[in-house]
């Protein structure tokens, strides 16, 4: 009987070793699934029909989402953002900070129900935005993140205040 085991054991040891061979074909490259900000300052005017152009390259993919934030203002030494679109109510009427994107390119722009070469300088004048691009990839996560808070983004993404790129 013991003999039989052990017989048993060789075999069975010598059956489930594995082959060697050549190594197989090698597969396609990933997509790198990094969120990445941009900054840029733009001034609105009738010149460039009160709107910013700003070209993606590399192109982004279809699944990609891109958010953009309007700098506020600052609350104790810490920058406000809001999220675009925004309505401004004045006087004259109501303007919209806004955007929209392509795989190629981001626009972002102002629209109005009234003439916008009357806005004061505090409206269209050195207005920075942060683009936010968050690849496809993390939108199967199942992470709800609050995209109206830009903090809640940051930390969400892992996104670093360091390597924000100022775009010109």
């Amino acid at each position: 009987m013991k003999k039989i085991i052990l017989l048993l054991a060789v075999v069975l040891t010598a059956g489930l070793q594995s082959c060697t061979g050549p190594e197989g074909i090698p597969g396609q490259n990933g997509y790198s699934a990094e969120a990445e900000v941009f900054e840029i300052t733009t001034t609105f005017s009738q010149a460039n029909n009160f709107s910013r152009l700003v070209p993606l390259t590399p192109a982004i993919l279809s699944s990609d989402m891109v958010l953009v934030y309007r700098l506020y203002g600052v609350d104790g030494g810490d920058d406000v953002w809001r999220l675009i679109p925004q309505t401004v109510y004045l006087a004259q009427g109501e303007f919209d900070y806004n955007y929209d994107f392509t795989k190629n390119d981001i626009s972002i722009f102002l629209d109005s129900d009234f003439d916008m070469n009357t806005l004061t300088s505090e409206w269209v004048q050195n207005q920075t935005f942060r683009i936010v691009i968050i690849p496809g990839y993390f939108s199967n996560k199942g992470q709800a993140v609050d995209v109206n808070d830009y903090s809640a983004v940051v930390k969400a993404y892992h996104l670093n205040e360091q390597n924000i790129k100022a775009l010109k």
